[in-house]
């Protein structure tokens, strides 16, 4: 059956507007604070209130949900430069999922009142934010019609052009961050075996650069696996 899904390719390209959240955050003297996270630590948990905005400073955040089975499943992962938990300024009162850091991690936390005051305040910031989150939240939908219609090949190879940043504004990293195999198939939706197969066969093909224990280095030919029908 012929792939049904519309333009892959759009998912890796850059389309986010240049955000300075420092500068975003600088221009008004918000109070805020940077908290340092291990790598496994929970930066918040399903069900915690909802009290401030997260912004990564380095290193990448987790997000997953835990059903009632007790199944957990990876709805987006973060990296630097990205904002999440932004849900509490659109009336959000507990979190609906859990955020974990994936590495030695820096967040920067504003509290949503600072936070709400400063978008209402500086409107041209506040656009930015906007075009900023719906990006990201583009991304997130996409995500979603990946799981749908593609196959979990294709995901893996997707997943890992959007965690080396692929297409972003700037020079790419081009390399993903150290992260488990089983992380990566909590995120594609399969197995661990079936994401060692894949990896396995990319390596083999030249699409990576991979021995198991440092960064995936990704090159551009694994965009043939995203493209190809």
């Amino acid at each position: 059956m012929k792939d049904r899904s519309a333009h892959p390719i759009k998912a890796v390209k850059a389309r986010a507007v240049e955000f300075s959240a420092q500068a975003f955050l600088d221009s008004a003297g918000v109070a805020r604070k940077v908290v340092q996270y291990r790598r496994g630590e929970a930066i918040f948990t399903q069900g915690d209130v909802c009290a401030d905005v997260l912004y990564v400073q380095s290193g990448g955040v987790k997000l997953s949900v835990l059903s009632k089975t007790g199944k957990e499943a990876v709805v987006a992962m973060f990296g630097a430069g990205d904002f999440f938990g932004e849900g509490c300024l659109a009336g959000q009162t507990h979190r609906m999922g859990s955020a974990t850091a994936t590495a030695p991690t820096a967040i920067l936390r504003v509290a949503k009142e600072q936070m709400a005051h400063l978008l209402h305040k500086q409107h041209q910031m506040s656009d930015r934010f906007i075009s900023h989150m719906l990006t990201r939240n583009i991304r997130i939908e996409e995500d979603l019609i990946d799981q749908l219609f593609n196959s979990s090949e294709k995901r893996l190879a997707r997943t890992l052009l959007l965690l080396a940043r692929y297409g972003k504004q700037g020079k790419p990293a081009r390399l993903v961050p150290t992260i488990s195999q089983e992380t990566l198939a909590e995120m594609v939706g399969t197995t661990r075996s079936r994401v060692n197969f894949f990896l396995n066969k990319f390596r083999s093909l030249g699409f990576i650069d991979y021995d198991g224990r440092r960064p995936i280095k990704i090159n551009s030919s694994l965009l043939s696996v995203v493209l190809h029908d």
